[in-house]
């Protein structure tokens, strides 16, 4: 039935081969180990290098926002000033100006009296012109500014 020595033959072949396949075997272990170790080493620093970017990206979003946040202070700071400055800006215009109202009001009235006393000096007691005042200068008492001046 079969031959004893092809039998013998074909284990001795066996004992042979099987230590370089099992050697083959072990090596491609051995070259899965250390692939995987490697891989799982890059895994863990590409992580590594992730978890900093985006710890670094929160602080400079914490940055941007404080620093957007610190603008708008000052923005508002500044308006606020502007107004102010505008705000004494016309408080000192406003005094100017009604200083200068009362100083016209008191030249007009002094101007109204030297025209009253001239028209005193030269009013005819009866005259060819038909009696009436020498006006020379234009201003009448509907024209005069008011007496008081605005507080």
């Amino acid at each position: 039935m079969l031959d004893q020595a092809a039998v013998l033959e074909l284990i001795d072949q066996l004992r042979v081969a099987v230590p370089d396949e099992v050697r083959q075997a072990r090596r491609i272990t051995e070259d899965a180990g250390r692939i995987t170790e490697r891989a799982r080493e890059e895994g863990d620093a590409v992580l590594a290098r992730a978890q900093e970017q985006a710890v670094q990206m929160l602080e400079e979003r914490e940055l941007v926002r404080a620093a957007q946040q610190r603008a708008g202070e000052i923005i508002d700071a500044a308006n606020e000033e502007a107004r102010e400055v505008r705000r004494g800006a016309d408080e000192y215009a406003a005094g100017v100006l009604i200083r200068l109202e009362g100083e016209c009001i008191k030249a007009l009235t002094s101007i109204k009296r030297g025209i009253d006393m001239l028209d005193e000096r030269h009013r005819p007691t009866a005259s060819a012109d038909g009696g009436q005042p020498v006006r020379s200068i234009g201003v009448d008492s509907e024209e005069q500014a008011p007496a008081t001046p605005r507080p």
